[in-house]
């Protein structure tokens, strides 16, 4: 018998949810099926108390959006590798959130195809992007990098509808690493939000002139009235990045007192490689889920933020 990890993550009405990989597959109505977060006790009580206030006050005016790096939806080495997709789908379903920026994120792997193909639940027949939309939600998907049998890029899943011209920049600075910017256009409340997510480089240098060409495509290719999200993983071991940002009116989404959110490496966080940087809204919550499901998913948790217009 397989055992899945349990995920605690909190639902948009401030409760706790917590689910395992089984319950993604299985209708609402199996008998004996425990309702999500019928047991569970919220392990952020003030994420949450706040959470519920926001949902009291009204949570049309909340958007709730994820940055998530999936490490391609592996984890492990040689024999000890393992397939965590079916696990990553349960945890961006359990996060609840409006938008959903993800990095690493495959289309195809022939390799890993063949490998995973006899497992239990197997690699799925899905491009990975697809595969981890919850039900309902739009899903966009472009690449960055091109590999040995297969390729990996950007992804924007969303519960609010996306518009028609999705964009994709190369910012790559070298031959050695392909990096992209995927730019979607959403529909929220009667406004169109600009999404972009980024996956930086792994040289200080390189990420400077990433974020030139990042200032410059949002002044060409964004309205300069129209709210803006860049999110995704940034690489910025060195906290060097903010004032290039800054710089071009964006603001990054902090914890209170302006902590920030620390989100690699999954076991034990040092570092605030994930972001969330805003034009036209402010962050009025900021949470990291943890616990020992979320440590196998992925070397990386997943940032989320809580967005207010401005």
């Amino acid at each position: 018998m397989r055992l899945w990890p349990t995920l605690r993550t909190t639902r948009r009405d401030g409760r706790a949810d917590t689910r395992t990989a089984a319950h993604r597959r299985q209708p609402a109505a199996v008998p004996g099926h425990v309702p999500f977060g019928a047991s569970a006790r919220p392990p952020q009580d003030a994420f949450v108390a706040s959470a519920s206030a926001a949902t009291a006050a009204g949570a049309s005016s909340v958007l709730r959006v994820a940055t998530y790096n999936i490490h391609k939806g592996v984890r492990g080495m040689g024999p000890g590798k393992r397939l965590e997709i079916h696990n990553l789908g349960l945890g961006v379903e359990a996060l609840d959130a409006d938008l959903v920026f993800l990095q690493e994120v495959r289309r195809f792997n022939q390799a890993e195809a063949r490998r995973f193909e006899r497992t239990w639940f197997g690699w799925p027949e899905q491009a990975q992007a697809d595969y981890l939309a919850p039900e309902g939600y739009e899903v966009a998907y472009r690449t960055n990098a091109f590999t040995k049998g297969g390729e990996h890029g950007n992804a924007l899943l969303s519960r609010w509808p996306l518009g028609e011209e999705i964009g994709h920049h190369d910012v790559s600075d070298h031959r050695f690493e392909q990096r992209g910017l995927l730019h979607v256009p959403v529909s929220w409340r009667g406004l169109q939000v600009h999404a972009i997510v980024v996956h930086l480089g792994l040289i200080h240098a390189s990420r400077m002139r990433q974020v030139d060409k990042l200032a410059r495509y949002i002044q060409k290719c964004v309205p300069a009235d129209a709210p803006v999200i860049v999110a995704g993983d940034f690489n910025d071991w060195s906290e060097r990045l903010d004032t290039g940002i800054l710089d071009q009116g964006l603001q990054r989404a902090q914890g209170s007192g302006g902590a920030r959110e620390l989100t690699y490496p999954s076991r034990m966080p040092v570092f605030a490689l994930d972001r969330v940087y805003t034009r036209g809204l402010r962050a009025v919550n900021t949470f990291v889920p943890r616990g020992p499901a979320w440590v196998r998913m992925s070397d990386h948790l997943p940032l989320v933020v809580e967005l207010e217009l401005a």
